[in-house]
């Protein structure tokens, strides 16, 4: 695991479209492009696994004052389900905790239930909506974000 640099923006956006490859039935074109990414480290860092200099997993942190963000949690797709993304998740909070943060939020497609399942397991709580950005691509089916917290202690 390593602090990404801008350098990573294009393997970063590489891998972040396939691992959440399972949304587009509901969103047209990719996730997230290189621009995107990098434009992201003016706020934030990524987190970043590798095994043998490959990334195979990634998430981006970002601290708002005593609340911590985490999102892009992607972990290449014949890796999901090994407990990588628990671990980054893990080490995300803990960066979140250590700079002070109380709680850390995320977003998340409403439509990703094994998701919201996910998130609900690691003691994440609902905590409202937002309407989907309408800078993404554009959407098959309507959809809206969840935003969910979890106290950090």
């Amino acid at each position: 695991i390593r602090t990404a640099t801008t350098a990573d923006g294009e393997n970063i956006a590489r891998l972040v479209n396939d691992a959440f490859n399972p949304e587009r039935f509901y969103i047209d074109g990719d996730r997230t492009n290189p621009e995107k990414i990098t434009a992201l480290f003016a706020k934030g860092k990524f987190l970043l696994a590798e095994d043998a200099g490959i990334l195979i997993g990634c998430v981006y942190i970002e601290l708002r004052g005593e609340r911590g963000y985490v999102g892009l949690l992607g972990v290449e797709p014949k890796r999901q389900n090994t407990g990588l993304g628990s671990r980054l998740m893990t080490l995300a909070e803990d960066e979140c905790r250590v700079a002070g943060c109380h709680h850390v939020d995320l977003t998340m497609v409403n439509l990703r239930a094994p998701l919201l399942a996910y998130y609900k397991h690691r003691g994440y709580v609902e905590d409202g909506t937002l309407p989907f950005p309408k800078e993404q691509n554009p959407l098959k089916v309507p959809c809206h974000l969840v935003k969910m917290t979890k106290a950090l202690s």
